[in-house]
């Protein structure tokens, strides 16, 4: 997070209280990375709200940018000024859809987390980060170059987050069930599993000096052991990844990020590979 020079911040004036702009305050405070600030909305004129909020954040030392705009969507608006910008991160607060309206129609936020060419915070919730729980969630079993990548950026960036809230960082990784009729005999036994993986996250625990209390490795699916385990530590954020598969058109994400952003009682950071990010950087320039 130190190397980001440029904070994107999503307002929303409906709101009464600005949760991203909160979180973005924290992390400026410490890396001082510019912050601009964009209300999408293709209506009303925001220009003196804006202004207003742009003033009190330079009164308080930082660097402040600020827009209003709309293209097509709000994801479309979001990842827009995300390029335009040079933004290392968004930020935004989520508010969940109702289950049908879920069922029927891709909620924005699932759409900006597929697409979005950065790294997205969606802020839940209201709890201070310092001296909290930072929960990182990996997935061990999944050993190839992308997954492995793309777990070193996850506990990189717990890391970071742990560091600047002054927490404590967890690893959370889940495995599947024992299956007798596996022909690897590691499967067949829970026991052997858990003891798989929790050597494949001696890495972790070696390079970011992670204690065996603080790595958790579960039995069953990642979006009901995460929440469970984020719940259970009163985590204040939430690291999770995406790995694209190939042969689907376009970048589309695993859904466990998607499944567990309404489910996990703490703010939720989404990351994808490098090679995510630059195919979802070119569809962006091809629009």
């Amino acid at each position: 997070m130190q190397a980001i020079r440029c904070i994107l911040v999503v307002i929303d004036p409906k709101l009464s209280e600005n949760l991203a702009l909160k979180r973005a305050r924290l992390i400026s405070s410490v890396s001082q990375p510019r912050l601009h600030l964009l209300i999408c909305d293709a209506k009303q004129d925001h220009s003196s709200y804006l202004e207003r909020l742009r003033q009190e954040l330079e009164d308080q030392g930082h660097v402040v940018t600020a827009r209003q705009a709309w293209h097509e969507n709000l994801h479309q608006t979001i990842i827009s000024a995300q390029q335009a910008e040079g933004c290392g991160l968004v930020i935004k607060q989520h508010i969940a859809d109702n289950p049908l309206k879920r069922a029927l129609l891709t909620p924005d936020d699932w759409k900006l987390l597929r697409y979005c060419p950065c790294p997205v915070l969606m802020v839940k919730t209201e709890a201070p980060w310092t001296g909290g729980n930072i929960l990182a969630a990996v997935d061990v079993g999944n050993a190839d170059i992308e997954h492995r990548t793309l777990h070193s950026s996850i506990i990189n960036y717990g890391y970071q987050i742990a560091s600047l809230a002054e927490g404590t960082l967890h690893v959370i990784s889940a495995h599947p069930s024992a299956m007798l009729s596996s022909a690897d005999p590691a499967f067949q036994l829970k026991e052997t599993i858990e003891a798989r993986y929790r050597n494949a996250c001696r890495q972790f625990q070696t390079e970011f000096d992670i204690p065996d209390g603080q790595l958790h490795i579960e039995e069953g699916p990642a979006d009901a052991l995460i929440p469970r385990v984020c719940h259970q530590l009163q985590a204040a954020v939430t690291v999770i990844g995406t790995v694209a598969r190939t042969g689907l058109s376009g970048a589309l994400m695993g859904n466990t990020a998607e499944v567990v952003l309404d489910t996990l009682e703490s703010d939720v950071l989404v990351l994808k590979p490098e090679d995510i990010i630059d195919h979802l950087e070119e569809l962006v320039a091809q629009r």
